[in-house]
């Protein structure tokens, strides 16, 4: 899934990033409040990670834009301000979730799954197809209780497509899962993964809607 972070501790930031790209999110990184705006007119985000005490232009003000213009990106704060009249104001201004700095990455991680599953509208953690069981927090695969080994690039897409079952995802949506800014996109890259995943998975969990994008079907 893809993340926009926008936070201004380079220190802080840069941890951050590297700790939720281990964790299987593809991350782009911003340090001010007009950047983030102008990456969320621009990019196509599944959650946004934001800091309030922004120069420039405040995270309330990124928050209060994006909720105006009628978006729906599940957001969470991230704040030194540990006050409950500062959670509430950030809460009412349509923040999905709020954590106060410093923090443990493991929470991070786990809050930010929990916003992924409440916006697709599941309650569990598992993700099931058929004799497939997909657990994003532990980033394994199961095959009727076998594990099945997958890259890193192969698990997001496969997590795309069962998060999504019964809806096509356009390759550039899938792309837009798979890398962050500056990474080098192939002109290939996607078939080259479905092939991989095909062949580790079988030919029926993946279909193909000739010029539009894959799909995985809802059993």
């Amino acid at each position: 899934m893809r993340l926009l972070l926008v936070e201004d501790d380079v220190l802080l930031g840069s941890g951050v990033r590297a700790a939720l790209v281990q964790m299987g999110f593809t991350v782009d990184w911003v340090q001010d409040g007009k950047a983030a705006n102008a990456a969320l007119d621009s990019g196509c985000y599944d959650l946004l990670v934001l800091d309030l005490g922004l120069p420039g232009c405040s995270g309330m003000e990124v928050l209060k834009r994006l909720r105006a213009a009628g978006r729906d990106l599940s957001v969470l704060i991230l704040t030194a301000r540990d006050d409950v009249a500062d959670r509430v104001v950030g809460l009412d201004a349509g923040a999905d979730d709020y954590l106060v700095k410093p923090f443990d990455l493991d929470e991070l991680g786990a809050r930010l799954r929990a916003l992924q599953r409440r916006h697709s509208g599941r309650t569990i953690t598992i993700i099931e197809c058929g004799e497939f069981r997909l657990d994003p927090a532990a980033h394994q695969l199961t095959r009727a209780g076998e594990t099945v080994d997958l890259s890193p690039r192969e698990f997001v897409i496969l997590h795309l497509l069962l998060a999504n079952q019964g809806r096509i995802q356009s390759r550039a949506r899938i792309e837009e899962a798979l890398y962050a800014w500056g990474e080098e996109v192939e002109s290939n890259a996607v078939e080259v993964h479905i092939h991989r995943l095909r062949r580790k998975l079988g030919n029926n969990l993946i279909r193909t809607v000739r010029g539009v994008g894959y799909v995985v079907e809802a059993p």
